[in-house]
């Protein structure tokens, strides 16, 4: 196989970035979430241009899950980030999350998930490109797409993964 000097990778990766962009944007101008609507967002909590408060960092030192539902303020997003305001055990705190530092969009209202394999600070050396999966998540009942990794077996990029795999663990 040739070497990929277009990095459709990367580009992929950019393209389906547009997508939360364009939806955060949209919630950002009405100030609510359609219908049934909301957000899980893991990202980097190290990643370059992330801000979140020191107590959250040293909670979440390697990535963070948001939940954007009922109670979110102050959401902006520019081309490269975005900004929200949550409370976290009623305590009010504001976070600056780049698209870039995003491994995983999950709305389970409607079942869809995007998962960026972006590495870890130690893994940056290591992992020299990222690979990217975006399909719906099957219906509890329903048969799970050929993807999807069997109970047991071991979970390879790209592999569907359950949400549990993006929480902090404690």
């Amino acid at each position: 196989m040739g070497q990929d000097h277009i990095r459709y990778d990367i580009l992929a990766q950019d393209a389906l970035r547009g997508v939360i962009r364009k939806v955060l944007t949209e919630v950002g101008a009405t100030g609510r979430l359609p219908g049934d609507h909301h957000f899980f967002i893991t990202f980097l909590t190290g990643a370059p241009g992330v801000r979140i408060s020191q107590h959250l960092k040293s909670k979440y030192p390697e990535q963070m899950t948001i939940v954007i539902q009922h109670q979110f303020w102050d959401l902006k997003i520019t081309e490269s980030q975005f900004e929200i305001g949550l409370s976290f055990s009623d305590v009010p705190e504001k976070l600056v999350v780049p698209f870039n530092a995003i491994r995983g969009f999950y709305d389970p209202s409607v079942n869809f998930e995007l998962e960026f394999d972006v590495p870890l600070a130690d893994d940056e050396e290591e992992t020299s490109s990222s690979e990217i999966t975006a399909y719906p998540v099957p219906v509890e009942g329903e048969e799970a797409p050929a993807a999807a990794a069997k109970e047991g077996e071991e979970k390879k990029p790209g592999s569907v993964v359950s949400l549990d795999a993006f929480r902090k663990k404690q």
